[in-house]
């Protein structure tokens, strides 16, 4: 099995999950910047979408967008419950938190890398992705993780897109329990396993 990722890109949620769930797994670099790679493929010719991250199966098929991804991954080890189970409220409470961070926080990114949008448009962005983690921080006042006192792949999702702040120079620090919610997620094992393998600072 292969996962294609870019360092640090929203790839790095199921990197995590891979880590945490034990699964054996190739990682296969494919930048995001010019969608070709290592050997000079053109990413395209195995995501036509053209970004991580990308799934592929030992018999050749393929899943993309993280949020499927990742349940996926914790699917197949129920024993370490990364995702609560099937038809249970809990479950229905994952796939609100992996959308909301995909639709509320990670979307707010696009337009701020993206250099034909206006200053004035990114300004808004940047807005309403700070907003998007007040609420989360108000969240986490009562909660360790996302969905109480378990570690879920939701979480490592929040991590991998809340960690986009620095970067993008927004200051976040503030939040002091989403503060001490990714100091939590980053001594993880798995996580700094995850970190390392893309040459990222732990």
């Amino acid at each position: 099995m292969k996962l294609y990722y870019s360092p640090g890109a929203c790839s790095l949620s199921p990197h995590i999950a891979l880590h945490e769930a034990d699964i054996p797994f190739e990682a296969v670099l494919a930048s995001t910047r010019t969608h070709k790679l290592l050997d000079g493929t053109d990413f395209h010719t195995i995501n036509p979408k053209g970004y991580v991250p990308l799934l592929e199966f030992d018999d050749g098929t393929r899943l993309s967008e993280g949020p499927a991804i990742v349940q996926w991954i914790a699917d197949q080890v129920p024993e370490k419950q990364l995702a609560p189970a099937s038809n249970s409220a809990d479950r229905y409470r994952l796939q609100e938190w992996l959308t909301f961070i995909g639709t509320e926080i990670h979307k707010q990114v696009s337009p701020l890398v993206n250099p034909a949008m206006p200053e004035a448009a990114k300004a808004l962005f940047r807005q309403k992705y700070v907003e998007r983690l007040t609420y989360v921080d108000q969240h986490l006042t009562n909660h360790d993780y996302l969905l109480g006192t378990r570690f879920s792949v939701a979480d490592g999702y929040l991590y991998t897109v809340a960690r986009w702040a620095a970067p993008l120079g927004l200051d976040i620090s503030h939040l002091a329990n989403l503060s001490a919610f990714m100091a939590r997620v980053a001594a993880r094992p798995a996580v700094q396993r995850a970190l390392q393998a893309e040459g990222l600072p732990v």
